[in-house]
């Protein structure tokens, strides 16, 4: 059993950020698997070394170590993203090959391809404009400007992609229907998250990936793409997300409880698992615990499926 911890060095990780690593954590080292910590800084305008360091930095203040990965090293690294770029080169290649990659001029819908697209960002499901260009628009547009790179889907009714995820329960999409060809590669060379988090999952052999809900609607991509490549799928677990009273996801943006807010007010890191294990159910009350403690008390099914608010005392930092 290989799990992993993938974070995205943009930012000091919130409390979000850390109850994602957490349960991941747990689930591991609940099962004697082994933990892979990847760094996914595929984009270099928003990910920076500095954000790594302090983000290695957090996760051994709070005692969730890991086996293989940046920082210890291991049989399949580099575990940065922004040093694996020939394993994605390969991947295109075969996807090129065998399957109807496309260029692609339109702007507005690549802007974040190099992110994980959350639930809540909205991204649009794309209308194929570019699918049907002649050689003639595609010389001229080519002119105008460097093409990004989508991978067509099969046609609406063609393909239904299902799973069962391990904490959600069933879902299914029809591609077409509900995101579109996708992006692989932006215009600017970086590779696309979808396609690179495919392969790195495959190239390191991960079979558990723990992450949040909002990232559900991903994995029919991801799972395609799984398929293309002939490479075998994880078991996925969607865990909820923790919110503000108003519904609102947890971002680096809410410096009120990011682990730099909260360790300068002089919170200990079984202060903080604690209160996180208590909000995810794997405590009946708050107390203070150590990672490896609660690792002997996990367990899927006490982890709530809907959302998690947190409370305005641990959003403002006060104990």
């Amino acid at each position: 059993m290989r799990g992993r911890f993938a974070p995205s060095p943009s930012g000091r990780m919130h409390l979000g950020n850390v109850f994602c690593a957490l349960l991941a954590w747990l689930s591991v080292r609940a099962q004697g698997g082994t933990l892979v910590l990847r760094i996914e800084d595929l984009d270099p305008g928003r990910c920076k070394p500095a954000y790594t360091a302090q983000l290695e930095d957090d996760l051994r203040w709070l005692g969730l170590d890991w086996d293989e990965g940046d920082g210890v090293g291991g049989p399949d690294g580099p575990y940065r993203q922004s040093l694996r770029t020939l394993v994605y080169a390969d991947c295109l290649e075969a996807l090129s090959k065998r399957t109807q990659v496309y260029a692609c001029y339109c702007k507005r819908s690549e802007l974040h391809a190099a992110q994980a697209p959350h639930a809540s960002d909205g991204t649009p499901v794309y209308s194929g404009r570019c699918r049907a260009l002649s050689p003639r628009e595609r010389a001229e547009q080519a002119q105008r400007r460097a093409p990004s790179l989508r991978l067509r889907v099969p046609e609406p009714g063609q393909d239904r992609v299902a799973f069962t995820d391990g904490h959600l329960g069933p879902y299914a999409e029809n591609l077409a229907r509900d995101c579109g060809d996708f992006i692989i590669r932006r215009s600017d060379g970086v590779y696309a998250y979808q396609l690179a988090v495919v392969a790195d999952d495959a190239a390191m052999g991960i079979t558990e990936v723990v992450r949040g809900r909002d990232l559900l609607s991903s994995t029919p991509r991801q799972l395609y793409l799984y398929r293309l490549l002939g490479k075998p799928a994880p078991r996925f677990y969607h865990i909820p997300l923790l919110v503000t009273a108003e519904g609102r996801r947890l971002s680096k943006r809410d410096r009120g409880m990011d682990l730099g807010y909260l360790r300068q007010r002089g919170w200990h890191p079984e202060e903080i698992l604690g209160r996180l294990a208590q909000l995810g159910g794997l405590l009946p009350s708050e107390e203070a615990i150590s990672a490896y403690e609660l690792a002997r008390l996990f367990d899927w099914s006490k982890v709530p499926v809907e959302n998690i608010v947190v409370p305005e005392d641990f959003l403002n930092g006060f104990r």
